[in-house]
C-alpha cells in the first residue's frame, strides 16, 4: 500500500479516535477532538498532494479517499449535533448528499468505472472541514485550557450560522452537480 493510501486509512483510524474522545466525559475532550480532526484533515490534503506529485493515484485511493472524507465529516457533524451545536436537519441534508454520491459511485463501480471526486466536491469537503474546525474550536474555548481565546468567539453564533449556511450550499450544489454529471449511470426507465 503506497503512502497516500496509508494516509487515507490512517484518517479512518484517527476518526475512530476522534469519536471515542468525544464519547467520553473527559477534561479537554473538545480540545483533543479538535486536534485529532485537524490532523485527520491534514492527511486529506497530504494524501492527494503526494498521490498527484508522485503519480501514485490508484483506484483504491479514488474510492477510499472521498469515503474517508465522508466518514470524518459525517462523524464530526453527528458529534456536533449530539452536543447541540449543529442542527439535525442540516445533518440530514449532508448525509443525504453523501449517501447519494456514494450510491452513484457503487453503481459506477458495478459498471467497471471509478468516479473520482470533482472540484466542487473538494470545495464542499473544505467548507465542511472549516465549519467543523470552527465549531470545535468554539467548544474547545469553553474548556479551561483554551478559555483565554473565548472572547474571540463573542460573535460565534453569527459566524457559525454563516459557515453552516456555506457548508449546506456547497453540499447541495456539489451533490446536484455530481448527480447531473453522472446521470447516465441511472436508468430512469427501469
Amino acid at each position: 500500500m503506497n503512502l497516500p493510501n496509508q494516509l487515507t486509512v490512517a484518517r479512518l483510524f484517527i476518526t475512530l479516535g476522534f469519536v471515542a474522545v468525544l464519547s467520553l466525559e473527559a477534561p479537554y475532550k473538545y480540545t483533543i477532538a479538535l486536534v485529532l480532526f485537524i490532523v485527520a484533515s491534514i492527511t486529506d490534503y497530504l494524501d492527494g498532494k503526494i498521490a498527484r506529485e508522485r503519480n501514485l493515484i490508484t483506484n483504491f485511493g479514488k474510492l477510499m479517499d472521498p469515503l474517508a472524507d465522508k466518514v470524518l465529516v459525517a462523524a464530526a457533524f453527528v458529534m456536533l449535533c449530539a452536543a447541540g451545536h449543529f442542527p439535525a436537519w442540516a445533518l440530514v441534508v449532508i448525509l443525504t448528499r453523501e449517501f447519494l454520491v456514494t450510491g452513484l459511485r457503487l453503481v459506477a463501480s458495478s459498471q467497471g468505472a471509478v468516479l473520482a471526486a470533482d472540484a466542487l466536491g473538494k470545495w464542499k469537503t473544505i467548507t465542511q472541514m472549516v465549519t467543523a474546525i470552527y465549531l470545535f474550536l468554539f467548544l474547545a474555548t469553553q474548556e479551561s485550557l483554551l478559555q483565554a481565546a473565548a472572547p474571540l468567539f463573542e460573535s460565534s453564533h453569527i459566524v457559525g450560522t454563516i459557515l453552516i449556511s456555506l457548508t449546506l450550499l456547497s453540499t447541495v450544489i456539489s451533490g446536484w452537480n455530481y448527480v447531473w454529471n453522472n446521470r447516465k449511470l441511472i436508468e430512469w426507465d427501469a
